[in-house]
Order: C-alpha cells, then sequence, then structure tokens
C-alpha cells in the first residue's frame, strides 16, 4: 500500500531538504533583522498609512511594530502565501504531466493500480514537504525570537503553521488540474504558476475595493490571513474547512479528468 506515495516522497527527499533549509534561512535573516528595525528613529506605522490601500492589502500590511506584524509581513504575508503557494502549484503541475511527457505514466498505468490511486498518492505525497517546512521553521521561528528577547505568542505562531496547511494544499490542488490536463510538464507548470499569481494579485485588488469585495472568496488566499493570525489572534477554523472542501473537489475534478484522458 501507499509504494507511489513513499517513491514520491523518496524521490523530493533532497528538494524537501534543500526547501526547509532556504526558508530557514530567510526566517533567520528577518528575525534577526527585527531589533535594528525596532530600534530605527522613525514612525513605521505612520509610514504604512500613507501606502496605497491595495499594497498594503497585498502584504498584510498592519503594523511593523510589534514581532508578530513584522513577521506576518516579512515572512508569512510573503513567503508562505506567495513563495510556497507558487512553488506547491509548481511541484503538483508536475506529478502528471512530468511522467506523460517522460513516458513513465504508461508504464505505471500498465501495472495492476488504478489512475485514481496513482494519482492520490502522487499528491499525497506533498503532504511531507509542507509538514517539514511548517514544523521545522516554526520551531526555529520560536527559539529564534526567544534568542532575541521578543518571543512571539506560540498559540499564534502554532495557527499561522497549521492553517497554512489547507492553503497550500489548495494551491496544489490546482496545480494537480493542470498536470492532468496538459502532456508536457513545462506548460503544466507555467500554467499553475499564472494561475496562483493571478488569484493572489486578485484578492489583494479586491480586499481593497469594496464593490468587489466578494471576489476574494475565489481565491485561496482569501481564506488564509497571516497578519490576523499572528497580530489580531483571529483564527479562521470555517476559513480552513472552505480551503479543505474546495481542494477535495477541485481532486475529484483531476481524478475524473484523468481517468477519462488518453495518455
Amino acid at each position: 500500500m501507499l509504494e507511489t506515495a513513499r517513491y514520491e516522497v523518496d524521490r523530493r527527499r533532497r528538494g524537501t531538504v534543500v526547501l526547509t533549509a532556504g526558508i530557514s534561512l530567510v526566517a533567520v535573516f528577518f528575525i534577526a533583522l527585527y531589533p535594528s528595525f525596532q530600534t530605527a528613529d522613525i514612525d513605521i506605522d505612520q509610514m504604512i498609512e500613507a501606502w496605497p490601500p491595495a499594497m498594503r492589502e497585498a502584504f498584510g500590511l498592519v503594523t511593523l511594530a510589534s514581532i508578530e506584524g513584522f513577521l506576518a509581513v516579512e515572512l508569512y504575508n510573503f513567503v508562505w502565501v506567495i513563495v510556497l503557494g507558487l512553488y506547491f502549484a509548481y511541484l503538483a503541475a508536475g506529478l502528471i504531466a512530468d511522467d506523460i511527457e517522460g513516458d513513465r505514466m504508461d508504464l505505471l498505468c500498465s501495472l495492476p493500480v488504478s489512475r485514481t490511486r496513482v494519482l492520490f498518492e502522487k499528491f499525497a505525497a506533498l503532504v511531507v514537504p509542507i509538514l517539514a517546512v511548517n514544523v521545522v521553521v516554526g520551531s526555529l521561528v520560536y527559539a529564534g525570537t526567544i534568542a532575541i528577547g521578543e518571543p512571539i505568542g506560540p498559540l499564534g505562531l502554532v495557527m499561522v503553521h497549521l492553517l497554512s496547511i489547507p492553503y497550500l494544499l489548495s494551491c496544489a490542488a490546482i496545480g494537480l488540474i493542470f498536470s492532468v490536463r496538459f502532456n508536457r510538464g513545462d506548460v503544466a507548470k507555467r500554467a499553475a504558476i499564472a494561475a496562483i499569481f493571478a488569484l493572489y494579485l486578485l484578492d489583494s485588488i479586491a480586499g481593497s475595493v469594496e464593490e468587489i469585495s466578494v471576489v476574494q472568496s475565489l481565491t485561496p488566499s482569501g481564506y488564509y490571513d497571516p497578519t490576523a493570525i499572528l497580530v489580531q489572534e483571529t483564527y479562521a477554523i470555517e476559513d480552513a474547512a472552505v480551503l479543505l472542501v474546495a481542494t477535495a473537489a477541485v481532486l475529484v475534478g483531476a481524478r475524473v479528468l484523468f481517468v477519462r484522458r488518453d495518455l
């Protein structure tokens, strides 16, 4: 059981280590930067108010005066929402398309295993790097903020990482749709990146324009707000549930497309 999932996890082990190490270095950099940023002789929050609403919405700018607000903007709204969202969509977009392009999928599907199982196990393998980067970086952030004398709230830190999992899974599910739609991996990956980035921009614009704010409900990033979690201590569990349901629905759609298509 789960042979395909184990194979995918093993095949991506090095990539998971590199990803986790890279994000960890970014986190350490921002944590080390905060003390000098805090002592700067400028009113940061007043400067934020002068920024355009769309930019404040895009980067979750509420306050930089606390370690929670600083990391929400510099680390989580940028790295988690944008970089990791794009990365896991990109990774998922290659799950099927790369094997089809490399003529490996014909061989895999000739074995006594259903296409549904292949698809779901490949997707399930992405849970490992998602968990790894959250656990390792979350622990590092907590230890680092203690080391600089600005300990971050542990509950908010746990929740910002826990609630990011449905968000990253939803981004990966969007990438999977493109993976079963296209035969070439590079085309699927570019399409997935373009889709996630376009949805992020749509969310940012809709969040600053009241007349179209309802559009945010169509975007994954509209259901994950690191600033609200860390600064305002608002834990929207129902938003995470919506993302999980949406992810399941997209996976079902990807399964239908994959089962019906010719390889």
